[in-house]
């Protein structure tokens, strides 16, 4: 099992959760980001910075068990389809229940887009949301880990 992050675009305080509970419970975490981006850990993977060459990279690493961090629906969506866990990092984990959903409502907002509708951006990342993430990242590692 390990810990894998699509880094592109993932906050850095949930960045440091990912790192502090993997040395917890002696689990890898390995983050993925383009060239373009300055990312410290022990195992960093940098890729171009081509259209979806990160995402790319972070499911050619997955395998089942793993874990992997992002807020990609797509690439969510695919890592289910390998039997990891996946969650963004706010907390919410994708599950083969909500993910159609998801794929769904970002189908029609990219239709709203193209048509010249605007879409609401994300908001400034709160403090419940780092513990709301890192509860589900423990729940998710202490489900087979014992902590050391």
């Amino acid at each position: 099992m390990k810990i894998v992050v699509d880094a592109d675009a993932c906050p850095k305080k949930a960045l440091q959760i990912c790192k502090e509970l993997g040395a917890k419970y002696a689990v890898a975490v390995y983050t993925i980001a383009s060239f373009n981006h300055n990312i410290i850990s022990d195992h960093h993977i940098v890729v171009g910075d081509a259209d979806q060459e990160t995402d790319i990279k972070v499911l050619n690493l997955t395998e089942a068990r793993d874990i992997v961090i992002t807020q990609d629906w797509g690439l969510a969506a695919m890592v289910l389809g390998k039997k990891a866990r996946c969650i963004s990092p706010t907390g919410r984990e994708f599950s083969n229940e909500n993910i159609d959903f998801l794929l769904e409502e970002r189908d029609i907002k990219a239709k709203l887009r193209r048509s010249g509708g605007r879409t609401k951006g994300p908001a400034k990342r709160t403090i419940q949301e780092d513990a709301c993430f890192y509860e589900s990242l423990e729940g998710i590692l202490g489900q087979g880990i014992k902590a050391t």
